[in-house]
């Protein structure tokens, strides 16, 4: 059940996270995927999904860019609609965390 739980929660704020990390600059999906991984243990595979789904609600735009390793790469970044996005997700995560750690007795 415990890890049913953590799935949800992770799946919840997978965006978000998405949002955070292209705020910083552009980004390509596996590159994305790995820091996911590294920092919110989310799998590779959930991430192309959720790529086209922004891509498709005009969140992210994307650009194919050279790879010296391989064939070209698909870079993401935040649209004028993603950078909107990720100001109204913040407040609302950050409303919620709040409401959570209140009940939870956690300081705020």
């Amino acid at each position: 059940m415990t890890e049913q739980i953590q799935i949800q929660l992770k799946k919840g704020a997978l965006e978000l996270c998405v949002l955070a990390l292209l705020a910083r600059g552009e980004s390509y999906a596996y590159e994305i995927a790995s820091t996911l991984a590294a920092g919110v243990d989310m799998g590779e595979g959930t991430i192309y999904p959720l790529m086209r789904r922004m891509q498709n609600d005009g969140l992210v735009d994307t650009r194919l860019a050279e790879s010296s390793s391989g064939p070209p790469r698909k870079y993401y970044r935040l649209t004028s609609a993603g950078r909107a996005a990720f100001a109204v997700q913040t407040r609302e995560w950050r409303a919620f965390t709040d409401a959570v750690n209140q009940l939870l007795g956690e300081p705020e």
